[in-house]
């Protein structure tokens, strides 16, 4: 019972105290702390954001494989006046001879 209210006392003391002291240890303890948990706290954000990632590809690239929607887009796209398909062979005929290209690449 005396070892009690003399550990209460004793903590009444330190809280009323008018010249409140820490330990430079204390202090380097918590900022130590919270330097790791800003750090794992960034791990955890970038390993939710790879899951996500992961996550959304996953369901694009096992979406209905009989859906062929993008070769209609890109044949409308590439249908349209002004648009070069850069695979096409005179289009990559024209790029080789092309002065002002080969200069630029030091040929």
């Amino acid at each position: 019972m005396f070892k009690r209210l003399a550990k209460q006392l004793k903590t009444e003391r330190v809280e009323n105290s008018c010249f409140p002291m820490s330990s430079p240890v204390n202090s380097l303890k918590e900022q130590t702390k919270n330097t790791f948990l800003r750090s794992l706290s960034k791990h955890a954000l970038n390993l939710y954001e790879r899951k996500t990632d992961i996550n959304n590809f996953t369901r694009l690239a096992l979406s209905n494989p009989e859906n062929t929607s993008h070769n209609k887009i890109v044949n409308e796209l590439f249908g349209e006046e002004g648009m070069v398909d850069p695979f096409a062979e005179d289009a990559l005929f024209s790029l080789s001879e092309n002065e002002r290209f080969l200069k630029d690449l030091g040929l």
